[in-house]
């Protein structure tokens, strides 16, 4: 939602506060006129507690008034489109003479998938877990994949 919308709705909302402020200022002051006896009804106190508590109203109302017109007329931030452009990189050929057997057949999956999840890995691989996450670790240290978080899996891509 825009600044401006939500700008309208606190106003709109501060303009209902002030009716409601009002209704009740009016039926306090028939309450008080009802209940004061005819000596001191001019000067009874309750009409400055009435009072007080109807300028503390307005003045949290003008507060949300304030607040809305800032939301208003206040520039609103610019959307900052980034776009990547990737250059067609030339793939460079990785190294993989140096890797064991298990960590290429790891790698093979990745790249023929493209990603994979690493629980994906441990079934089609038939590995443990925790061998699964050394292979995968020394294939991050040689800069070969890249593990990125999903939910309560991990999800293995090739890096760039």
């Amino acid at each position: 939602m825009h600044n401006r919308n939500v700008g309208f709705i606190i106003i709109g909302i501060a303009i209902l506060m002030i009716l409601v402020v009002f209704l009740f200022n009016s039926a306090l002051r028939e309450i008080i006129a009802s209940g004061c006896t005819a000596e001191h009804a001019i000067q009874c106190p309750m009409y400055d507690t009435v009072n007080k508590q109807t300028y503390l109203s307005l003045g949290l109302v003008s507060i949300l008034v304030i607040i809305g017109l800032v939301l208003i007329f206040s520039k609103p931030e610019e959307r900052i489109v980034v776009k990547k452009i990737r250059e067609k990189k030339e793939s460079k050929p990785r190294d993989l003479s140096l890797l064991r057997p298990e960590e290429k057949e790891v790698y093979n999956f990745v790249i023929s998938q493209g990603a994979m999840f690493q629980a994906e890995l441990i079934e089609k691989t038939g590995f443990g877990k925790a061998k699964m996450s050394r292979i995968i670790d020394r294939l991050e240290g040689m800069g070969l994949v890249e593990r990125k978080r999903r939910g309560m899996t991990n999800v293995v891509v090739i890096k760039d």
